[in-house]
């Protein structure tokens, strides 16, 4: 099984991204935000993907889905990548 944590920060918010394998070929991305925002505390975010084809593609998505929760709180729902 292949599972690992990396630390993601994006305008001062922190995250913990995550992947881990689910089944034979496939990972699944989770994110974990720890802090950053005054008003929030830690909270993990919804799974909101299938499960991905590997584990890079997997590590994308958590990345890019705490940059839309990013945006989501700080007044820019367009998000920007």
């Amino acid at each position: 099984m292949m599972d690992f944590d990396l630390p993601f920060e994006y305008q001062g918010c922190h995250f913990i991204c995550s992947v881990r394998q689910s089944g034979a070929d496939l990972y699944q991305a989770s994110v974990l935000y720890r802090y950053g925002l005054l008003t929030l505390e830690q909270i993990a975010l919804p799974e909101d993907a299938a499960p991905y084809a590997t584990a890079a593609e997997a590590m994308r998505h958590a990345q890019q889905q705490a940059v839309r929760w990013t945006h989501d709180r700080t007044g820019d729902g367009q998000g920007r990548f």
